[in-house]
């Protein structure tokens, strides 16, 4: 479990978080959503220790996020970020076996079992033909799946991300997030797409530009009546086959 008290960030004099509290529970995928601007990937940023708040505090498992040493913190917390880092003259394989870093000592090299559970790692993300390539050479779609598999290999209780479904076409859109619903893992993910959303998460926190507009379970928190003042736009929900799928239409000008 992962819980934020109010925890709040500024970039100069601009507040982005300013005193919100976010709970993200165990075995449950936890979705960030909001428009651009409306700070999701500094809360994620919060949340994994990339940012410290000068109030408030994350807690890990009960645990002060601030207090844990960070091979620690990397063994609870496995994070996937856009930057790609994509300069790297590492290959695919190599990159993925850094997930292993936490659970090895200070000198200790790889074995086996980290070379078979990184292959692993690969497979299930539809990537293990990539394992020789050198991940510059990669194009974004599968540099992100990479990136995925290498978070994965880390084998943490907690798994944050930031926007992985970027630069993914459908299909592994939908199979990357399906995967990461059956890890079974407290997950938090940033998402700009609510249909996904509304597919792959259990839990919703709505930002806004004033904070945290509302927070809940996805079929509290995906109703037009609070979507559209946040997003500006006309939304319609239909509930089919158990699940919830959103329509969307511009206002049109002039149109209160």
């Amino acid at each position: 479990m992962i819980e934020a008290t109010g925890v709040s960030w500024r970039y100069g004099t601009n507040p982005v978080i300013d005193g919100v509290s976010v709970t993200a529970r165990p075995g449950r995928v936890l979705g960030l959503i909001g428009p651009n601007g409306s700070g999701k990937t500094t809360l994620l940023r919060l949340l994994y220790g990339a940012l410290r708040s000068g109030a408030g505090q994350v807690l890990v498992d009960g645990d002060n996020l601030g207090t844990l040493a960070p091979r620690e913190a990397a063994r609870r917390l496995a994070v996937v970020v856009q930057e790609t880092g994509g300069e790297t003259a590492l290959t695919v394989a190599e990159l993925v076996l850094l997930g292993r870093g936490p659970h090895l000592s200070t000198f200790q090299r790889t074995g086996k079992a980290d070379h078979e559970i990184a292959a692993r790692c690969l497979t299930r993300v539809g990537a293990a033909h990539l394992a020789t390539r050198a991940f510059a050479r990669l194009s974004g779609g599968e540099r992100q799946r990479v990136l995925i598999a290498r978070a994965l290999a880390q084998q943490a209780t907690h798994l944050l991300l930031d926007e992985p479904t970027n630069h993914l076409d459908i299909r592994y859109q939908h199979e990357i997030l399906q995967l990461v619903r059956n890890l079974g893992t407290c997950s938090i993910v940033v998402l700009h797409d609510l249909n996904l959303a509304a597919r792959y998460c259990d839990d919703l926190v709505l930002l806004g530009q004033e904070g945290v507009v509302t927070a809940g379970t996805v079929d509290e928190v995906l109703e037009p009546a609070v979507l559209e003042p946040v997003y500006g736009i006309n939304i319609q929900r239909l509930d089919l086959d158990g699940a919830i799928h959103l329509l969307f239409q511009p206002i049109e000008p002039g149109v209160a």
